[in-house]
């Protein structure tokens, strides 16, 4: 059995209760507790410099100092005149790309304009005149731009101004070409679905026909208008028709697409696809259906054949990280990428036909990003829980596997921005008692050059409002098993007196709330109510993340059993307490989370007073393909993991007081889960509150209603419990 290292930090400091501001729902919004941070990093060639953008103007650093020297670009200067979001450099830096008017679609999808500036000459230039476009991005030898527009893929030659479109079948919920899916956009995070090689030759892309594919109608209400409009976009639910995707190289010179050859099954995922350091080699990985089988291969640019090199394959699910994690070495024999096969997110180094060469880091505890490889000295560098579940920390060690080293000095959460040859890395680390600092660091000595931000002025405002520190604690699960969780207490607590309890929990699949950083997700809304008088409590159960495959997989194939069993546990524990008052214990959640205060209030209806769902899931049949699929298997295959623990199955079992919010133009969980656990509740002769936000999407923020929803939810919390 594997030994679980828990940190539990209970924080002692000393708040001055007499003087403290109070927060209101004005104050959650309006900057008062915000914090500053370095933005939109860009390093440069020369080592000794990074630049950063502030405001519309482009500034240069010396590392060395972590001061400003120069404006490399002056917003105000450009003729035409423009506000650009966003910029990145050539590889030579003779140009920068600059992004305007970004307008989201999803939640990471968007259009924009772009420019492009060249240093050389002064002069900025629309990249397209033919509408607007997306994910544009530079070749490696700065001659060339591509980008996506309308389902198609372009490119323009920097030279000679000419715009080239290399796919003309893209059409609307029918083909998309070079860029992602609804679903592969938000599960597995891919947007921009092409890629250059490394000569700037050729561009490697993905293709979606979504023709089976069926549609979810979602109409916007278009506030002033007088008829709905019908939105219908394609959306895979569980068990239903994926797109079909295929892959193929565009030759620039030829002007000649090549097919590569991905065999006769079409039922999977093409997750990435990269270069190799050979441009005549691309790399790409499927995942299948069931998510647990990942195959890297090889594709032959010029003939399209391919071979297969590795695969990962689990019991369960092949965790799949957001962050790209495989790295091929310049001298073109070895590549290193991560896997969970030993029970932690590790390290390993293959040769380029996939023979193991070595597993570089190892023990009970997970890498949770790559942060890269310093090829010269042959060092790499990542983040990993080795410290704690609870803690981020920053560390190198050798590609031999030998000289671990821990970089970061800071107790908490750490995160890192590397220098591109290694020599210097920007730190972001906060803890339970020390909001967000960001410093300047050099790599050889681990010396710090500057503290770039140490937002004392958001550890002065904690202290005016009196913010309560988190108080960590571990805890048990139904099963006995070991549950990290924080509690916050008014600041005037006495343990003779009983007071009300608010859990909040997300609790889904890999998901951490419990984590010694600065706040978390609702923290100053969650001390509002700490003000007024309530305990709050958080505790991350069985399945979330941190803590290594076997805790994190627990609930495969049965989402919602044991999440919701530990936090009826929990509140059983707490309601055990002489200070907590078992008779109004509450619980809300968001997403996942606001799934699992719907579970629990019904299965937990003895223990629960009252309960706030936000956008839920309330039937896993209504989620999409990847996310559900990974979890649950096929639904066909899996019926009662899908049934058996969905809200609308068990709606005649509450008794407590429900708040039901949902965003009517949420395309990710979609409206529907909460028309139907409504009609659960109705058909089951339940009293019930709802409340719906009309054309807002899954984060309930668009037209400033943030400041609405948490106000209701205020007012509903000290009236009901």
């Amino acid at each position: 059995m594997n030994k679980l290292r828990i940190l539990t930090l209970v924080l002692l400091v000393p708040f001055i209760v007499n003087a403290q501001k109070k927060i209101d729902v004005v104050t959650l919004y309006d900057g008062t507790f915000g914090q500053e941070s370095v933005y939109n990093i860009n390093w440069m060639n020369d080592g000794q410099y990074y630049s950063a953008q502030e405001g519309n103007d482009i500034v240069k650093y010396d590392v060395t100092k972590g001061t400003v020297i120069e404006t490399i670009l002056k917003g105000e200067d450009l003729s035409p005149t423009i506000k650009f979001s966003n910029y990145s450099f050539s590889a030579d830096e003779k140009k920068v790309l600059l992004m305007t008017d970004r307008k989201s679609i999803y939640r990471r999808s968007y259009t924009a304009s772009f420019y492009v500036y060249d240093f050389t000459t002064k002069k900025l230039k629309k990249l397209s005149e033919g509408g607007r476009q997306a994910y544009a991005t530079f070749s490696p030898d700065g001659s060339k731009v591509g980008f996506t527009r309308d389902n198609n893929l372009f490119y323009v030659d920097l030279v000679s101004g000419k715009e080239t479109q290399i796919t003309s079948d893209g059409k609307f919920n029918h083909i998309i070409n070079g860029s992602a899916d609804w679903v592969y956009e938000e599960e597995l995070y891919l947007t921009k679905a092409f890629d250059w090689s490394g000569d700037s030759k050729k561009i490697a892309y993905i293709s979606f026909d979504e023709s089976k594919v069926r549609e979810y109608n979602m109409q916007k209400w278009n506030h002033g208008e007088l008829y709905p409009e019908d939105y219908r976009f394609k959306y895979p639910k569980a068990g239903e028709d994926n797109s079909s995707v295929k892959l193929t190289i565009f030759h620039i010179d030829k002007a000649k697409n090549i097919s590569v050859d991905l065999g006769d099954n079409t039922d999977f995922y093409i997750a990435r696809i990269n270069w190799t350091k050979d441009t005549n080699v691309l790399s790409y990985r499927i995942l299948n259906r069931l998510q647990n089988q990942l195959d890297y291969y090889h594709a032959d640019a010029t003939s399209g054949n391919s071979k297969l090199v590795l695969s990962d394959k689990s019991d369960t699910y092949v965790d799949l990280t957001y962050i790209d994690d495989l790295i091929y070495l310049n001298d073109g024999k070895t590549f290193i990428t991560s896997s969970e096969k030993d029970g932690y997110k590790h390290l390993y180094q293959y040769t380029i036909d996939g023979k193991l060469v070595k597993q570089i880091t190892q023990g009970e505890w997970g890498v949770e990003s790559f942060a890269g490889i310093d090829q010269k000295s042959k060092k790499l560098y990542y983040i990993s829980t080795e410290i704690s579940p609870l803690e981020r920390h920053f560390y190198s060690i050798g590609l031999d596997g030998k000289s671990k080293t821990k970089l970061s000095k800071t107790a908490g959460n750490n995160s890192v921005n590397m220098s591109n040859d290694f020599k210097y890395y920007i730190n972001y680390v906060s803890n339970s008692t020390t909001p967000l600092n960001v410093s300047l660091f050099k790599t050889k000595g681990n010396s710090l050059v500057k503290v770039l931000k140490d937002n004392k002025k958001a550890a002065e405002v904690a202290k005016e409002y009196n913010l309560q520190p988190k108080q960590f604690f571990t805890t048990k699960a139904a099963d006995g098993q070991a549950l990290n969780g924080y509690m916050l207490k008014p600041a005037d607590f006495d343990a003779t007196k009983k007071y009300p309890l608010m859990m909040f929990q997300y609790s889904g699949p890999g998901s951490q709330q419990v984590k010694n950083s600065w706040g978390a997700s609702n923290f100053t809304w969650h001390q509002m109510l700490v003000q007024k008088g309530y305990i709050i409590v958080v505790v991350d159960g069985r399945g979330t993340g941190g803590r290594g495959t076997a805790f994190k997989n627990m609930t495969y194939k049965q989402l919602g059993k044991l999440e919701v069993e530990d936090q009826i546990t929990v509140a059983k524990e707490m309601g055990s307490r002489s200070y907590i008052d078992e008779t109004r214990i509450g619980i809300w959640g968001w997403s996942y989370g606001g799934y699992m205060s719907s579970m629990c209030m019904m299965k937990g209806a003895e223990v629960f007073k009252a309960g706030i769902a936000v956008a839920p899931v309330t039937n896993w049949r209504y989620y999409d393909t990847i996310y559900t699929e990974r979890y649950q298997g096929l639904p066909q295959d899996n019926a009662s993991g899908y049934d058996d623990n969905s809200p609308s199955s068990h709606a005649d079992k509450m008794r407590g007081n429900f708040l039901l919010v949902h965003g009517t133009g949420d395309d990710n969980v979609h409206f529907q889960n909460s028309v139907a656990l409504q009609q659960a509740l109705i058909d089951a002769g339940k009293q019930f509150d709802s409340f719906y936000y009309p054309d807002n999407a899954h984060g309930i923020y668009r037209g400033g209603v943030r400041p609405h929803l948490f106000t209701m939810m205020t007012n509903w919390v000290l009236e009901n419990l």
